[in-house]
């Protein structure tokens, strides 16, 4: 194993596949062992002829929202279908919640994109001047089956007309209970308050007690509020992108040499 910050600490990383590998290598590269534990899965609609439905009328849009990368990957591929190789249309701003889903955007070649530059959340997003007056606006928020409500509300109480494009759905993974062994965990990290209630879920209870016990590194304050409630005792609010995540770990494992 490399010498580093991370030096022989054992990080449990719950985001879904292939999600989990760039936070991994990171951990890898700062002397530390991953340890893959998928808390969600990213499936692919059964029936995708209402995101269809929505793409061939993108153009009627004012603004397109994407809420995470996997929205940018799934949404883009759904529109795809419809659209082929058709740009996207130049009436149609773009707006992304958070860094990570902005670079997505900007990497499938779409660079005018609105973010919020700090927090990554609905809030934010919602915190922007662009988004401050959208009366009459019409919006279309690309996202999975069953997110949350709150962008969508609080553009539709500012007066605009507010459309989902559900892109793909979350789900717990197929596994029955997941055992950790006798394996030392030095540290959990998730990302979302619904990946930690599937891994409390899918843990045996030697392997709850580890998640209460060993230190939790969320990405917004309400997954804190979550695990808090969930009887964690040790709740680190990193943020959502990897790059946060590592600066978190690396600092708390710093201060515990």
């Amino acid at each position: 194993m490399n010498a580093g910050p991370l030096n022989g600490r054992r990080i449990v990383v719950t985001r879904p596949l292939p999600q989990a590998e760039a936070l991994a290598q990171s951990i890898r590269a700062a002397g530390g062992e991953p340890l893959l534990l998928p808390a969600l899965e990213i499936r692919d609609l059964a029936d995708a002829r209402a995101v269809h439905a929505i793409a061939a009328r993108l153009a009627e849009f004012d603004w397109a929202v994407f809420i995470s990368p996997t929205a940018v990957s799934k949404g883009l591929a759904r529109v795809r279908e419809v659209r082929g190789a058709a740009a996207w249309p130049a009436r149609v701003r773009l707006a992304a919640i958070g860094g990570g889903t902005q670079r997505a955007l900007r990497d499938a070649g779409l660079v005018d994109v609105v973010a919020p530059e700090g927090g990554a959340d609905s809030e934010a997003l919602l915190a922007l001047e662009a988004f401050a007056r959208p009366a009459g606006a019409r919006i279309v928020i690309f996202r999975g089956v069953g997110g949350r409500e709150q962008l969508g509300e609080g553009l539709r109480a500012r007066g605009a007309s507010v459309e989902y494009a559900e892109c793909y759905v979350r789900a717990k993974p197929d596994a029955a209970s997941v055992s950790l062994g006798e394996l030392s965990v030095d540290a959990f990290t998730v990302s979302s308050g619904e990946g930690l209630a599937n891994l409390a879920q899918m843990l045996d209870a030697p392997g709850r007690e580890r998640l209460r016990a060993a230190p939790l590194f969320v990405p917004h304050v309400r997954v804190a509020e979550q695990a808090t409630a969930l009887g964690t005792r040790s709740v680190i609010v990193a943020g959502p992108a990897d790059a946060e995540t590592m600066a978190a770990l690396v600092a708390y494992f710093g201060r515990t040499r």
